[in-house]
């Protein structure tokens, strides 16, 4: 396998002329054909061709119509589709000869495939690079079924690993709880995808097509914390307190809901919290834990709170001490799992010493109006978080040391040579030594490809890298970084 090496590829060369595609897949039932139905139908200007693994009755506008032959031909409302008996390539070389005619593909994938293998159709080599700009993976997710087949069959996590977006689809006929919890399992899956909820597939076309999340440039450049690594808490805030007796405490029964419910839809990362119970059933009455890290700060800022995430990643992996309804928490940095079985727990934090504290949470504590009595936080974090749920998830590295060059790509070359097969998606920023330039690297499976982006120029030079895979090692993963470190 010939690896191209990040710290000498050209960037690929992008013209108005390279068509973007995006990569449809999703189970069987999860509203695909749904989705497709409303994107060739709606108003949105764009002309757009359909590659299918099976042909199944699509309405669409009259937005396209073009003479077909061979493997293409046209339907009744100026669809493109394609029965993919051959080879993807010569499909897609087929189109190329009716460029003029369409500006947009759609590639559907059927309700048991891997869409690994469409996906690394666009690394193969600079002609399809230059004729093709794959746009993203956007994977449809049942809201009714998700749970069971993903206990059931490989497929369902396999498809969501993939993506770039996850539609989680038929919200309307599952409850609040369920949707939290599936949507904690898919961030369990894949850290960095994007999750929409939808029923009747009834996203905005503008958050599917043209979105640029395979672009690993235009998705940094959208969002910063695209690649931002994974942490065992999901909230950090910092508090000045004096010294004393405080109590930290979760809402009663009356209050809980409204805390519970009003931060749904705040930010990308929000998952249900009865995590030690994935039955689905009312765990109300039985023992539940949250992991909690309180430790001491210099300042109660948000410099001073970033400069705590390390040392807070270290206390949760330290076992943790069961701490019951109305017992006392350590203040010194220490892993507790608090008992919040009940409304209206409390558990009190002894401060000797008057200055700045932090508090670190599993999940965020509005999800259970958790909150320190009388205080409010001078600074407060977010953070997205990972939970080791099935053998397919994600795993993220960030570092600011500068990589060799050539020990990086021979880092690269034995991972891919050798869990290839386990990666579905890797995709990074790394600091090469000796270069200006950000290298963004994407992969798929076995797939490789680097190229130099924009200059580093003020901005912290740190590698940012996200592994996807079945059964991945951290510890492995983090030695190979370690031996491709710049001495």
């Amino acid at each position: 396998m010939t690896l191209a090496s990040p710290y000498n590829s050209r960037p690929m060369s992008v013209t108005p002329s390279r068509v973007p595609v995006t990569v449809l897949t999703g189970f069987l039932g999860s509203g695909k054909t749904t989705l497709l139905n409303r994107i060739l139908s709606e108003k949105h200007g764009k002309r757009i061709a359909v590659i299918e693994n099976e042909f199944g009755e699509v309405g669409v506008d009259h937005q396209l119509v073009i003479g077909a032959e061979e493997e293409l031909f046209e339907t009744n409302n100026g669809c493109i589709c394609c029965t993919v008996r051959g080879d993807l390539i010569r499909i897609l070389g087929q189109l190329m000869k009716r460029r003029d005619r369409f500006d947009y593909i759609i590639i559907e994938t059927t309700g048991m495939a891997d869409p690994g293998p469409v996906a690394q159709t666009f690394f193969l080599d600079d002609e399809l690079k230059n004729q093709f700009s794959l746009d993203a993976i956007v994977t449809m997710v049942d809201a009714r079924h998700f749970e069971q087949h993903v206990d059931e069959l490989n497929e369902p996590a396999e498809q969501v690993a993939f993506a770039d977006l996850v539609l989680l689809n038929k919200t309307d006929l599952v409850d609040e709880a369920a949707l939290e919890r599936i949507e904690r399992r898919i961030r369990g899956i894949n850290g960095t995808a994007k999750i929409l909820r939808t029923k009747n597939a009834d996203a905005p076309i503008d958050k599917v097509l043209n979105v640029g999340a395979f672009d690993l440039q235009r998705a940094l450049a959208v969002d910063g914390s695209f690649l931002e690594p994974e942490y065992p808490f999901e909230w950090g805030g910092v508090y000045q307190l004096t010294p004393g007796d405080y109590l930290l405490k979760t809402a009663g029964e009356h209050d809980h809901s409204a805390h519970a419910h009003d931060h749904h839809h705040d930010h990308d990362h929000d998952h249900g919290h009865d995590h030690h119970h994935e039955d689905g059933h009312d765990h109300g009455h039985k023992h539940e834990d949250l992991d909690v890290v309180v430790l001491p700060l210099t300042a109660a800022t948000p410099a001073a709170l970033e400069t705590a995430v390390e040392q807070a990643v270290r206390a949760f992996a330290e076992p943790a001490t069961v701490v019951p309804c109305h017992g006392t928490l350590d203040a010194a940095p220490s892993h507790n799992a608090i008992d919040i079985s009940h409304p209206g727990s409390d558990f009190k934090i002894t401060i000797e010493k008057a200055g700045a504290y932090a508090i670190f949470c599993e999940h965020h504590p509005l999800e259970f109006g958790l909150h320190l009595v009388g205080q409010r936080p001078a600074a407060e974090r977010k953070f997205a978080s990972h939970h080791h749920e099935d053998d397919i998830s994600s795993i993220g590295i960030s570092d600011p040391r500068a990589l060799d060059p050539v020990k990086v790509n021979q880092w690269f070359d034995y991972l891919l040579k050798t869990r290839g097969q386990d990666i579905f998606r890797m995709k990074g920023v790394l600091n090469v030594k000796g270069e200006d330039r950000r290298q963004v690297f994407h992969g798929v499976h076995m797939m490789f490809d680097a190229q130099a982006e924009r200059p580093w120029g003020t901005t912290p030079r740190v590698n940012s890298l996200v592994f996807i895979g079945r059964d991945l090692d951290r510890a492995e993963l983090e030695a190979g970084f370690e031996s491709a470190v710049a001495k």
